[in-house]
């Protein structure tokens, strides 16, 4: 399985522990694509070299610099929050990967990363790419009220969490608004940028809501539990999928897990962040994160605890399962 995520400036500390959580948590290797800055790459590998030995059977990782193959780099650069727009180059550059998820750095998995990336098998002929809706409710929704440029759907995409076959992207011609004819991925970015650059407000991510309103049929839709932000709960609760099973995905935008704004999303990053390797799960883990939910009961995302702690309690006891399993097939073989 193959992860990629971009960070600049500040952004270590939250991109490891995005790291730590997908491997905490999964079944299958991961390789991670990090794209950051120069400077970054000594911070990163100190902190996965002070990570215990036996971890490096989970997964891999490799370092690239900050790269846009078409029109001004630093232009693309400086688009919406540093370096986020490196993410509609990875086709282009990561070119002998099949398939590959990207998440922003403020994303924590509460289940194996397995699990999202089984969607791909649910693609249909069409499908190059998966995402989640942006809104539930379109009154409320931002691109519904706001936008003045085209999107996807009733209530546009969150590009935060976006899963992708990158072979169908590099072959596949997009229809667009400016030429009569397909253009590829590479193609129709810059263009694309230029034309609508001075109505865009979150830089790339209303780019892949243009391109997917042209092209609809190119795009699968997860539910919003596998990208549950604070707008699915800071207005009351409004992600039926995340009620019914839990949170798999939690993306902590809005910068609410270095504030205390919303608590209840503070109390899985700092969760995850001081969680010791050879700790136990529910010990070291769940526990303190019932113990952190007591204190948000008072705000409106801490009013529903079933839908934050539901899924990873799931995940907690499969991996314990896993663990007890091959304890004891080790003693059986031995």
């Amino acid at each position: 399985m193959h992860l990629a995520v971009v960070a600049c400036g500040d952004r270590v500390e939250e991109t490891v522990t995005m790291v730590k959580s997908a491997v905490l948590f999964s079944m299958k290797k991961i390789r991670f694509h990090i794209f950051a800055e120069d400077a970054l790459k000594p911070e990163f590998d100190k902190k996965f070299e002070e990570w215990p030995q036996q971890l490096s059977r989970k997964f891999d990782y490799k370092i690239y610099p900050i790269t846009f193959s078409v029109g001004n780099a630093q232009e693309w650069k400086k688009l919406f929050k540093p370096c986020a727009a490196q993410r509609l180059f990875l086709p282009m550059i990561l070119q002998d990967v099949d398939s590959l998820l990207y998440v922003d750095t403020d994303v924590l998995f509460l289940r194996p990363l397995d699990d999202i990336w089984a969607f791909l098998k649910h693609f249909n002929d069409t499908q190059l790419a998966a995402m989640a809706p942006e809104h539930e409710v379109p009154k409320i929704g931002w691109y519904s009220r706001f936008a003045r440029h085209p999107f996807y759907g009733a209530t546009g995409v969150n590009s935060g969490v976006m899963l992708m076959n990158l072979t169908r992207i590099r072959k596949q011609q997009f229809k667009n608004n400016m030429i009569p004819a397909g253009l590829t991925w590479e193609e129709m970015l810059h263009p694309l940028y230029q034309k609508y650059k001075n109505y865009i407000t979150w830089g790339d991510q209303d780019l892949l809501n243009i391109i997917f309103y042209f092209n609809p049929e190119n795009l699968f839709v997860f539910p919003c539990q596998w990208n549950y932000r604070p707008d699915h709960c800071m207005y009351g609760s409004n992600c039926k999928s995340a009620e019914e099973d839990g949170v798999s995905i939690l993306h902590g935008n809005r910068g609410v897990y270095h504030d205390d704004k919303q608590p209840a999303f503070k109390a899985f990053y700092e969760v995850i962040r001081d969680y010791p390797f050879d700790g136990n799960l529910f010990q070291s883990m769940y526990y303190p994160l019932q113990t952190k939910f007591l204190e948000s009961v008072h705000t409106l995302c801490g009013r529903v605890p079933q839908v934050f702690l539901k899924q990873i309690e799931n995940t907690m006891k499969k991996v314990y399962e896993r663990r007890v399993i091959f304890y004891a097939g080790s003693r059986v073989r031995s």
